[in-house]
């Protein structure tokens, strides 16, 4: 695209928010350092204590890096904005937003995809779950959610890219594909057949997540063990795959077909949700309902203050 290098674009979900941009900066910053926190202290654990090398555990690990790398990408740009006051973004800031956004909501749905099969595997084939689910085919599991994810949006950014543009106002606090696909002069249908295809692959993720939960209740009211199991790792899981899930459709279905003249704030909010609340929830749903991470995390705490006594 000519003159890429020029393009500014104008981020009016910035310009149109009702409350002060320094109490949305207070709050932003402060949660941003809580997730930060509540990431890393969850990574370290499972890390350090070799016991918490289990896989559904490293998947855990791998949601926390996920929910790190979705957040240290986005909130920075956000804090300054807020700062700044301008509420642009550069052509080339924004295809990189797009390409960090889209690779962390592929990453997240495809791990907790993976993650159901891995629940469904324990508790549905308990006696063949170590030789199904072996170190190798973890490693797989996690380089395949990662490469496919960012094939994924380098293919988004790619058809992005190629567009040329006849306007310069995004009605986000971000960039998103659609919202600058919506700018373009010419037409859209391969943009529009991409993004077809990749719902029809992510249902079918869902689908697969639906099949497997079906068999887990199922295996689940034959014993109390398989139960405990649902209770301490599925439910976690479910958690943190249905607020994932609604907030992410939420935010796609009123972007394409939600009143233009809405709320600003309500917009903001829901277009922010799945990007704020996985990465702060997901280490505080496990931390605190899987029993073997939360023994750690005050152990090594109650260490810590023991030794500066």
């Amino acid at each position: 695209m000519e003159n890429a290098t020029k393009i500014m674009f104008v981020l009016q979900g910035l310009h149109e928010t009702v409350l002060s941009k320094h109490s949305y900066f207070a709050v932003t910053l402060l949660v941003y350092l809580f997730t930060i926190l509540a990431n890393v202290t969850l990574i370290v654990t499972i890390i350090l204590e070799k016991t918490l090398h289990e896989p559904m555990l490293i998947f855990v690990c791998n949601l926390c890096l996920n929910g790190l790398f979705g957040a240290s990408t986005f909130y920075p740009k956000i804090l300054v904005d807020l700062l700044s006051h301008l509420g642009v973004t550069s052509y080339e800031a924004c295809l990189a937003q797009i390409f960090v956004i889209y690779s962390y909501v592929f990453c997240e749905f495809t791990t907790l995809t993976v993650m159901a099969y891995d629940r469904y595997v324990a508790i549905c084939k308990p006696l063949n779950y170590h030789s199904i689910i072996t170190p190798q085919k973890v490693a797989k599991l996690l380089l395949f959610t990662w490469l496919f994810s960012i094939c994924e949006s380098v293919i988004v950014v790619g058809l992005v890219a190629r567009l040329p543009l006849c306007g310069f106002n995004i009605d986000k606090i971000y960039c998103t594909a659609w919202a600058v696909v919506k700018l373009s002069c010419v037409d859209t249908t391969i943009n529009n057949i991409y993004g077809s295809i990749l719902m029809c692959f992510h249902i079918s993720q869902s689908l697969l997540i639906l099949i497997s939960y079906v068999n887990i209740v199922k295996a689940s009211v034959r014993s109390q063990e398989d139960r405990s199991k649902f209770m301490q790792t599925c439910l976690p899981h479910l958690i943190a795959l249905t607020n994932f899930l609604i907030a992410l459709v939420f935010d796609i279905m009123y972007a394409r077909y939600g009143p233009s003249g809405g709320l600003q704030a309500l917009r903001n909010f829901m277009s922010l949700e799945y990007l704020v609340v996985p990465p702060l929830l997901n280490p505080l749903i496990y931390g605190l309902r899987l029993n073997q991470i939360r023994r750690r995390i005050f152990r090594i705490c109650s260490q810590k203050i023991h030794a500066q006594k």
